[in-house]
């Protein structure tokens, strides 16, 4: 593959690069790049976290060596799961099945334990730590889904910012993968890796996927209110689950909001934009001749011209989204209802989300 082809493959449906230039830099070099994101096992997987499993996707076809961090102590300190560790371990078992139905595959899973294990580890947590200072630690809370006053809950809150930077150093990445949530952190750890004389990781930021009650434009709010405007799996009326039925899902979608002629904050336009075209390629609407007849979508822009100038109404295109979401997740549901174990380890899970 060509490298500008790579550099096309890894920068489409991102919000931001950082930066590009060094990511043109490194593609042209010989050696081998490693990237990665982690996440927490904290509960059922949503159409949020398909965004960022496509985009894995996207940097495994471009050749770099991908690492999955399955944070399952990060999940422990976020009070994830009641901040029950061994069913937050389970959880990251269940995230990873879906993964490859997902179409994800050739990366490697690091488990948080293999991290915490070691001495050097921890020794780079408090190295970070000590260029740190607290209130900028405080205000990288926020990629924990909290507020900085939250820091007063526990102290342990306090360690994760450090954590997910040392995880960076630990692994001698080159990419850092995340939603546009984990910018604080992968800022923080460009910052500190020119005191410790190290390179700095290449930050790539995908969207977050606005919940189905809508909100602002996401890559404009701060970061606190992220995570309040996010499709989230705490709060499961504003989400699509990949484990939704039929029924579920038309309930959803068709309630969403969605204003004539509006995209930004239109949760159905951005399902659209970042879920349905990279996994369809269009966006087929059906509607009677007397309505303007079928239409077949193929870019983003061409739906955002006809939506924004009311040639597309919302309510086909919220019957179009339906339609496509069962056409997507129908087969995952079939195959996770049918793997032995996980019907049960799904009810649990659900049982024990806690934020």
């Amino acid at each position: 593959m060509q490298n500008i082809d790579k550099f096309t493959l890894i920068s489409r449906n991102t919000i931001e690069i950082i930066s590009e230039d060094e990511l043109r830099e490194a593609l042209l070099s010989e050696r081998k790049l490693t990237g990665y994101i982690g996440f927490e096992p904290s509960g059922l997987f949503h159409l949020g976290w398909v965004i960022w499993a496509l985009k894995v996707r996207d940097l495994t076809e471009a050749g770099i060596k991908m690492k999955i961090l399955e944070g399952t102590w990060h999940a422990w300190i976020n009070d994830k799961m009641k901040g029950d560790l061994e069913k937050i371990k389970r959880v990251a078992k269940y995230t990873e099945y879906v993964l490859s139905l997902l179409g994800v595959s050739n990366v490697e899973y690091v488990d948080a334990e293999e991290l915490v294990s070691q001495k050097e580890y921890w020794a780079t947590v408090i190295k970070v730590s000590k260029n740190t200072s607290l209130a900028r630690m405080k205000r990288a809370m926020t990629i924990m889904g909290r507020k900085a006053e939250e820091s007063e809950i526990d102290a342990s809150k306090l360690i994760y910012p450090a954590m997910q930077v040392a995880d960076i150093f630990y692994m001698d990445l080159d990419i850092a993968l995340g939603g546009l949530d984990q910018r604080k952190a992968h800022i923080l750890a460009r910052e500190i890796a020119e005191k410790f004389h190290r390179k700095k990781v290449i930050a790539v930021h995908t969207p977050l996927l606005v919940g189905l009650k809508g909100g602002e434009r996401m890559e404009t709010v701060d970061d606190e209110k992220l995570a309040e405007l996010k499709m989230s799996k705490s709060k499961p009326e504003n989400a699509v689950f990949l484990h939704d039925t039929d029924d579920e899902i038309n309930k959803k979608i068709m309630s969403a909001y969605c204003p004539p002629k509006e995209i930004e904050g239109n949760p159905i336009v951005d399902i659209n934009r970042y879920i349905v075209l990279p996994i369809k390629g269009r966006i087929v609407i059906e509607r009677p001749m007397k309505y303007g007849g079928d239409i077949e979508i193929a870019s983003y822009t061409e739906l955002e011209k006809l939506y924004s100038n009311g040639d597309l109404h919302p309510l086909d295109l919220k019957r179009s989204t339906v339609n496509t979401l069962i056409e997507i997740i129908k087969p995952i549901r079939d195959r996770l209802e049918k793997e032995s174990g996980v019907k049960e380890l799904v009810s649990g899970i659900s049982e024990n989300i806690s934020r």
